[in-house]
């Protein structure tokens, strides 16, 4: 929800003491994060020159609309308002595990990062999450009617449990005793995935290691293809899946 005036300026709304709170944000923070707060009759929009100063300097301007003001929540007690009110928003809101960006944001940055053919590494002054901003292009071959349908899609659930579920769960698996496919096994992968970086992963798929676990494998490299090649060469892949499906009939 950027406005006409300020593309650079992301907004989104966090879940604070019972109300939904709404925050502008700009930049991407490797010098820090600068909190703005407005006062009356100003809202976010009144820092939005020094937002978009310091966010060009570097550092992650962040600028919440009060309870009751703007794009936030009116409280349900207006007559019961005091500024303790206002103390306890701010401590939630700097505590919040929330996410900084709106879900559109995130499955942008995750396309953009996770499409090339590096791991993305963040500096340890970094999140993932600042190595990409609104102004890096998405690949050619993702639109933006794409992102929006991911987008609609992640508005309900968010991405805490699929974070947690499968990547931060993988030490949690039970061992299984030897291990085998008893069907035949087809994998497609990009030549360009950034998961070959990662030790082992080469060996796993090129020299054999798989085939110990699946008897029966075909692996197809695409030679230009990403992390994301069913999206990215949409029709290789289905002639890829047809014949394979053709040539292994359901008795």
């Amino acid at each position: 929800m950027a406005t006409v005036e300020q593309p650079q300026i992301e907004h989104s709304h966090l879940a604070i003491r019972g109300l939904n709170l709404h925050v502008a944000q700009a930049g991407t923070g490797e010098l820090g994060t600068v909190l703005f707060l407005h006062g009356f009759p100003e809202i976010w929009y009144s820092w939005r020159h020094q937002m978009l100063a310091v966010a060009a300097a570097g550092y992650r301007a962040v600028a919440p609309d009060w309870r009751g003001y703007g794009l936030s929540d009116q409280p349900p007690e207006t007559e019961a308002a005091s500024y303790e009110d206002l103390q306890e928003d701010l401590l939630a809101r700097m505590r919040s595990p929330s996410p900084r960006y709106d879900v559109k944001r995130v499955v942008r940055t995750i396309y953009v990062l996770f499409s090339r053919s590096e791991i993305p590494i963040a500096n340890q002054d970094q999140e993932i999450m600042d190595l990409a901003d609104l102004s890096t292009p998405l690949p050619e071959w993702f639109t933006e009617e794409d992102l929006a349908v991911y987008a609609s899609l992640y508005e309900k659930s968010g991405f805490r449990y699929p974070m947690e579920m499968p990547y931060r769960a993988l030490h949690k698996s039970q061992p299984i005793e030897d291990p085998k496919f008893q069907v035949p096994v087809f994998v497609v992968m990009g030549e360009k995935d950034y998961v070959f970086k990662f030790p082992g992963i080469e060996a796993v798929l090129k020299d054999g290691v798989m085939a110990k676990f699946a008897p029966d494998l075909k692996v197809t490299y695409i030679p230009e293809g990403s992390h994301f090649v069913q999206e990215q060469f949409p029709d290789m892949v289905n002639e890829l899946l047809l014949s394979f499906l053709k040539a292994h009939p359901v008795a």
